[in-house]
């Protein structure tokens, strides 16, 4: 964290020193075994103060994130440190889908970020592929404390296709069923870990009046993300749609429909988004949701101190084990190529990355949102439910990236759009997975 104060007074040492030795004609070179002249203060007295930088961060650590004071505390300490330097903390919250648009349009007009805290994966191959961002290896390499900081783990899941790790990780996590077990509890209901057992609740729970399972339509990232898994399996799911279409596909969106005519979603599901579905879980009117564990710090105490975590169930006739989750080290903060090439900033930039992945910055960040932290350090204060999840991965028979991770954003696109179509009868399974398929392919011309 000092090493731009340290680097930039060796300069000016060495470049006072060069002065002096010009300046008095050689008069004050030092005989041999002699004393080597000293640096001559400023008339003033005072030092040379490093030139200002401003720097802007993108980062979803807005809204109603738990995490949100966290990382502004750590922006703080690094402005502390260096006075010179100004941060933009632009921010959105993650359940808005508009920050995809955002970066999407900032990395393509030429207003890219200096740094970006941003998915890995299909989601950055975009940027990646242009060339917006520069790979991080040789940062790494020639820093072993920062380095050897991360576990190996988050590292290497870190990657992009051609090996190349373009953004440092922060905090992992894990996806999963969340359960209000006060509310099982009270209708005498067993925990849903298989299909049967959910499905009962599903009927029990809507019949009085209760919403079984809180998600959105368009927004139904993670109930598309788990019904995939458990419906084609983990290898199924991990190779997206670009070879072809696994029957076992169809089979998630007919689960969904299954779901729906049980009564499962909100009624106003068509017209919610992820935060009106987590509002109905956080105030006890939901008996489950299917989310991240970035979403528990948000949820009210009592909410939280009756919740628990489970892999999602298979659906019949599924290639899923039951047991395999969602999970990883899904994004970090890339650094940009105008900011690299730029003499002004990169020094600052580089530091101020290298601050936010530091092992103290990971352990509070992690603390405060319950992620899985990508350095070797001890989470605290966290509630039952977070251990929960931390247990759930640590058995987890596979952990895989999300499936919008694995095709492109399009095609994924449409893979929401067609959720409520489907549920609804509208569509068949069949024609929203072709549907699908021929985005892929004409994303990957």
């Amino acid at each position: 964290m000092k090493r731009t104060s340290m680097l930039l007074m060796s300069v000016m040492l060495l470049l006072s020193m060069f002065l002096a030795a010009c300046g008095n004609s050689g008069t004050n070179t030092p005989a041999a075994g002699g004393d080597t002249p000293k640096e001559t203060p400023p008339a003033d007295g005072k030092k040379e103060e490093a030139a200002p930088v401003s720097l802007r961060v993108f980062s979803t650590f807005g809204g109603t994130d738990a995490a949100r004071e966290a990382f502004q505390a750590a922006l703080d300490e690094f402005t502390k440190e260096h006075p010179n330097v100004k941060i933009d903390n632009d921010t959105m919250s993650a359940n808005d889908d508009g920050f995809r648009t955002k970066v999407n349009t900032d990395m393509n007009s030429g207003n890219e970020p200096d740094l970006l805290f941003y998915f890995i994966g299909a989601d950055a191959e975009g940027f990646v592929n242009a060339g917006k961002v520069v790979p991080l290896n040789e940062v790494l390499d020639a820093d072993a404390e920062w380095k050897n900081g991360f576990i190996p783990d988050a590292l290497e899941l870190a990657k992009q296709k051609d090996g190349n790790i373009y953004a440092a990780p922060l905090t992992g996590f894990y996806e999963g069923l969340f359960v209000n077990k006060k509310i099982f509890e009270e209708n005498g209901l067993e925990l849903p870990t298989d299909w049967a057992k959910l499905t009962t609740a599903v009927e029990k729970l809507s019949a009085k009046g209760i919403i079984p399972l809180s998600v959105p339509f368009d927004q139904s990232h993670y109930l598309i993300e788990h019904t995939i898994l458990s419906a084609a399996g983990p290898e199924s799911q991990s190779k997206g749609l670009l070879d072809g279409i696994d029957p076992n596909w169809e089979k998630a969106y007919a689960a969904m429909k299954e779901l729906y005519d049980l009564g499962a979603f909100p009624k106003d599901a068509a017209t919610i988004d992820l935060s009106m579905s987590g509002n109905y879980y956080s105030e006890g009117l939901a008996a489950m949701t299917i989310e991240g564990s970035w979403a528990v710090g948000g949820w009210s105490d009592d909410t939280r101190d009756n919740s628990t975590v489970l892999p999602f169930p298979t659906v019949p006739g599924g290639a899923g084990s039951g047991n395999d989750i969602v999970g990883g080290f899904g994004s970090g903060f890339y650094l940009s190529k105008a900011t690299y090439d730029d003499a002004a900033k990169k020094e600052a930039a580089i530091a101020l990355l290298k601050h936010l992945t530091s092992p103290a910055s990971i352990q509070k960040i992690a603390s405060a949102n319950g992620g899985t932290p990508a350095a070797d350090v001890e989470v605290t204060g966290l509630p039952q439910v977070a251990l929960d999840g931390f247990a759930m991965a640590a058995k987890a028979a596979t952990i895989v990236a999300p499936v919008d991770s694995k095709v492109s954003q399009e095609t994924f696109g449409n893979l929401r759009a067609n959720v409520q179509p489907v549920v609804e009868g509208k569509k068949t399974p069949t024609q929203a997975i072709e549907e699908a398929k021929k985005t892929e392919d004409a994303n990957k011309k």
